[in-house]
């Protein structure tokens, strides 16, 4: 079956870039920068509900957020260096962060540093901070995937299934121009190059998944009252879980791409699951139940009304027990 005649199929957008006079808005960056502002906002509530002060994620938000994109971006080149460095590329093409390559990793790792510089300044404890934020990162995710949407970039293998995503030929990657899939859509289409060919959209199952991980992630919290970096080590397991099939899926022209014949992204998710996972296990012996303040000189702060704070005793009163059913809204 050629993908045109395929009746059902997500369409990919014409244009992911509009023009105000000379400034172009593009569709990618609108993508990160909502994610970004729904993650801090997600991010502020959960920290207020554990004890912590209104206004300070957005204050640490001010480091973090230039040293994700610093870091993500370098992911990005470090594992596509070719595409700059290498025959034929362009080195200042690494600093077109609006063209689309972020890698996820590289931003949560520098993202993770800022963090923990303004949490420094501002007396914070680190991990609490984490696992207030991380579940909101998981939503800025889901909603920064749509980028690659309008960029018509980063999809999965060819497929006939009514959900399949449609690509232009004018975006067809090196990878897949290269790979016996292409050369039977020539010879199904008489050796023209269609106009556009169908992808599995790992772009909305990333999205999907991580929406559902969020959803679970705040139901172990609430359950299980998770403390000590718990939660951002789920949100480590959850995501990698998810990261490591959904590249399976992708042809794209990532050049680490073949390691002991699995992508170099599916070795990172296998490696930092593991490492969650162990993280996970010891904190649940050794650490378990929540930080009795999350400021480095024990200071409390009173929660959100009708929300218990992370600072205080869950025997200290009964307004906090009645409260506890509400935390981490």
């Amino acid at each position: 079956m050629l993908p045109q005649i395929i009746a059902a199929s997500i369409p990919s957008p014409a244009n992911g870039v509009w023009h105000i006079g000379a400034f172009p808005l593009r569709g990618y960056a609108l993508c990160i920068i909502l994610g970004i502002v729904v993650a801090i906002w997600i991010g502020e509530k959960r920290w207020q509900a554990r004890g912590g002060t209104l206004g300070e994620v957005q204050d640490i938000a001010i480091w973090a957020v230039p040293f994700g994109i610093v870091g993500a971006r370098l992911y990005h080149v470090a594992t596509d260096w070719e595409k700059y460095f290498g025959e034929g590329g362009s080195p200042v093409d690494a600093l077109y962060v609006w063209h689309g390559g972020l890698g996820i990793w590289g931003g949560v790792g520098l993202g993770a540093l800022g963090a923990w510089i303004g949490a420094r300044r501002k007396g914070i404890k680190l991990l609490p901070l984490l696992d207030a934020l991380a579940p909101g990162v998981l939503v800025g995710q889901a909603i920064g995937r749509w980028g690659n949407w309008f960029n018509q970039e980063l999809y999965g293998r060819p497929t006939d299934l009514p959900w399949g995503l449609k690509i232009d030929s004018d975006h067809f990657s090196a990878a897949y121009k290269a790979s016996d899939d292409y050369r039977k859509l020539l010879a199904d289409n008489g050796g023209a190059v269609p106009d556009f060919a169908t992808f599995h959209p790992t772009f909305l199952y990333e999205c999907l998944w991580n929406l559902a991980a969020f959803a679970l992630i705040i139901w172990l919290d609430r359950r299980f009252r998770l403390g000590h970096g718990r939660v951002m080590a789920v949100y480590v397991m959850a995501y990698t879980l998810g990261r490591g099939w959904i590249e399976d899926l992708r042809i794209d022209d990532v050049q680490l791409n073949d390691v002991l014949g699995l992508r170099f992204n599916v070795w990172t998710s296998i490696v930092l699951f593991v490492i969650a996972a162990a993280y996970f296990a010891w904190a649940t012996k050794n650490r378990p139940g929540r930080e009795e303040s999350v400021y480095a000189d024990g200071r409390a702060v009173a929660a959100v009304p009708g929300e218990a704070s992370e600072g205080s005793s869950e025997e200290s009163s009964d307004v906090t027990k009645d409260a506890s059913s509400t935390d981490d809204d």
